[in-house]
């Protein structure tokens, strides 16, 4: 299909020997990626941030088999979503005939039953594609960092196949592969990000500029991931726990408070420490955002709060904030540690990895 690309990054891990010292090796994984745009001379492409990040450097293929080297415009480790783009000079005048811009579904209208299709860099054998039904919508999927709602098919979608397209039969992008339930009772499920979800994320992805470090903003808090069973233990909401807000910071000038819950910024929602720190990075010192916050009332319940907070340059931040507090979630990069045999796996095929999944750790 012209509009679906391989995606190969190489990562650097390091270890330590039995001596101290510190190793350093080289590792590469493979993923997919959705052709979603032409813009200023780019080729943009969506996919998951969990295939991405962390990469050293990137390769995109595509349908005539040839390559060419791209770089990250944007991503959101919330939402495991993310744009890479590849300037079209790099690329060959036949591939540039070859390839197309995908297009849209409108996942809101699937009905489950309904014939699905499922294409990506299997493997990393190159394009595959496999075919079943849309099982179940709105699904609520617990991974170890965050919860997602996502669409459940029974088409294969296979290692590789992360950041792949889920298809409708009129052959529209209805959702974004990206985990599966691998267990050896289960058969068959396999979940993708709707496309109506991931839409108004990848546009924000697409317009994101690079900011500088001299330019990125500075909030002020440290604070813990409170994924869905931590919060159904503790009786609260999923977010960010804000355990300390740094005295004068902007955090503290808007009213954010230790004890608070972030749960979105600007409109974004937040449910790990990463992904808040991320959003921040993104952002430049003095632009104003409105965070919401959860906070508990004598009563002991929580109510939502809008806050404006006008951001802080980073450069200005005292040293201990450079430490942002702990977090619960996993960095979900080019690691090798494989889940149980119950549990949600990306489908990413790192081929330095002992298992053919790629998982949040479950």
């Amino acid at each position: 299909m012209p509009s679906i690309v391989s995606i190969t990054g190489k990562f650097e891990t390091t270890s330590q020997s039995w001596f101290g010292q510190t190793q350093s090796s080289e590792s590469e994984g493979v993923g997919s990626g959705i052709i979603i745009g032409k813009k200023d001379g780019k080729i943009l492409i969506a996919t998951n941030n969990h295939v991405v990040v962390d990469a050293k450097s990137l390769s995109v293929g595509f349908v005539d088999g040839k390559s060419a080297s791209a770089t990250i415009r944007g991503t959101d480790s919330d939402a495991d979503l993310a744009v890479v783009e590849v300037n079209t000079k790099d690329m060959k005048a036949s591939t540039l005939k070859k390839i197309a811009v995908i297009t849209l579904g409108d996942s809101s209208k699937l009905k489950t039953g309904e014939r699905a299709i499922a294409i990506g860099n299997a493997l990393g054998y190159g394009q595959s594609v496999t075919g079943g039904y849309i099982s179940a919508l709105n699904r609520q999927v617990q991974l170890t960092d965050k919860t997602m709602t996502l669409i459940q098919t029974d088409a294969a979608i296979n290692p590789g196949n992360s950041g792949g397209a889920l298809l409708n039969s009129k052959g529209e992008l209805i959702g974004i592969n990206t985990v599966k339930y691998s267990s050896e009772d289960v058969e068959g499920m396999g979940y993708a990000i709707p496309i109506n979800t991931a839409k108004p994320i990848i546009n924000k992805l697409i317009k994101n500029e690079a900011t500088s470090e001299s330019e990125q903003a500075y909030l002020g808090v440290s604070g813990q991931t409170i994924d869905s069973s931590m919060a159904s233990q503790f009786d609260m909401p999923s977010g960010v726990y804000v355990q300390q807000v740094i005295k004068s910071s902007p955090a503290q000038k808007a009213g954010i408070s230790a004890g608070d819950v972030i749960v979105s910024i600007d409109g974004s929602s937040v449910s790990t420490m990463d992904g808040l720190k991320e959003k921040i990075s993104n952002l430049k010192a003095g632009k104003k955002v409105k965070i919401v916050v959860k906070r508990q009332n004598q009563m002991g319940t929580y109510e939502k709060k809008t806050l404006t907070v006008t951001l802080g340059k980073k450069s200005d931040a005292p040293s201990t904030s450079s430490n942002s507090g702990s977090s619960n979630s996993n960095n979900s990069g080019n690691s090798n540690n494989s889940g149980s045999s119950n549990s949600y796996n990306n489908n990413y095929n790192n081929e330095s990895s002992d298992s053919q999944y790629y998982s949040y750790g479950q």
